[in-house]
């Protein structure tokens, strides 16, 4: 058997997006359609152990929910769908929270694992929504990505990797995501589409990484999280930033790559290296060495020169490379489309959205000369 994933076979939007099925969810997206996936899971693995992190509770998400909630309503969306989850995160926000919007969890048989995630996403799609919200981090994001690309995504920090979703107040996001989702800030205006890192396995893509993949000097897959660097040998960058936690801010250290950026990063690690310090995990700050870095440009592909290994995609070990597989990391331009907070939330006041009655009416600011004198 070649590729060991933890699911087969390895589905991504691409698969479920066909031309199809596309029109008839433009076709149904009139009605403002707002998607909600919270994964219970996110924020509590291994790193918030062996390291300093402190643990993302239910709770806490459940009172996220509770604020995008009103956002969404104040946004004038009328209709929300979610998947259901073990612990009802959803369903606990409802409760004593009056709101007028038609709430309803998609309908599917459950699974409890990253599988529900990409039926979720799917269905979204299918449904014709507007937009969908997420709670959870790099690697919820990257499953939801796996089941859609089509529908804009706004992604909310919950997880233990964070450098891809937003650090955002629940508010806030469920407003953005109300804007997009019923057209008053289009999708022109208000989302980017973001590249991707693929995994191509004797040339057929198998899987993707929405943040970064990392080559592990491993056979198994073990222990899904990875928090040991004497392990790591190559590291495939599509962001990075000195100010984030993991694997990120390795790269960030010596180039910055932001959404926006037409490319990534590699690196290849090794005792002959330069020295760079990063914090890999929460309280954990690490020196590694590293012994080349080069960007990549899209459609590039670079060799994975290591094997056996295991392959951890945002985060989390996923594939097992086999001795003599020929494996290679491509950057992608068709990564999911994400709602730009700060560019929607702009557009909205350049309009006037949230404020109609000035539409018309200039509105006159007073000099602060005017103030005091007043």
């Amino acid at each position: 058997m070649g590729v060991l994933t933890r699911e087969r076979p390895v589905k991504t939007s691409a698969d479920v997006c066909t031309p199809m099925v596309l029109r008839k969810a433009r076709k149904v997206r009139k009605m403002s359609l707002v998607g909600i996936i919270a994964n219970p899971a996110s924020g509590t693995d291994i790193r918030r152990l062996v390291a300093y992190g402190s643990i993302f509770n239910n709770q806490e998400k459940v009172r996220i929910v509770r604020r995008i909630l009103l956002g969404l309503e104040a946004a004038g969306v009328r209709q929300i769908s979610y998947m259901p989850d073990y612990y009802g995160i959803v369903d606990r926000a409802l409760d004593s929270l009056q709101i007028t919007m038609d709430i309803s969890p998609l309908v599917f048989k459950t699974k409890a694992d990253q599988r529900d995630t990409i039926r979720a996403a799917e269905m979204l799609m299918k449904n014709g929504a507007g937009c969908i919200i997420t709670l959870g981090g790099d690697g919820t994001n990257r499953v939801v990505a796996k089941g859609t690309c089509h529908v804009p995504i706004l992604p909310v920090s919950t997880g233990t990797n964070n450098v891809f979703p937003y650090m955002i107040e629940g508010t806030i996001a469920g407003l953005a995501a109300g804007l997009v989702a019923t057209g008053k800030v289009s999708r022109k205006e208000g989302t980017f589409t973001s590249t991707w890192l693929e995994v191509l396995v004797e040339g057929q893509p198998v899987d993707i990484a929405i943040v970064d993949a990392v080559v592990c000097d491993d056979i198994f897959i073990g222990s899904r999280a990875v928090w040991k660097m004497d392990k790591i040998r190559q590291v495939f960058l599509n962001r990075s930033n000195p100010a984030t936690i993991g694997f990120s801010s390795i790269g960030g250290m010596l180039r910055s790559i932001t959404p926006a950026d037409p490319f990534s990063m590699h690196l290849k690690l090794g005792s002959k290296g330069q020295p760079v310090t990063a914090p890999i995990a929460p309280g954990v700050v690490e020196t590694v060495s590293v012994e080349t870095m080069q960007l990549m440009s899209p459609g590039e592909e670079v060799d994975i020169i290591f094997n056996p290994c295991v392959l951890a995609l945002d985060g989390e070990r996923e594939i097992e490379i086999k001795r003599g597989q020929q494996a290679t990391i491509r950057l992608g331009t068709g990564g999911p489309l994400v709602v730009d907070v700060d560019r929607t939330m702009a557009v909205a006041m350049r309009n006037r959205i949230l404020a109609p009655q000035y539409v018309k009416k200039p509105v006159r600011f007073q000099s602060v000369a005017e103030v005091f004198n007043t």
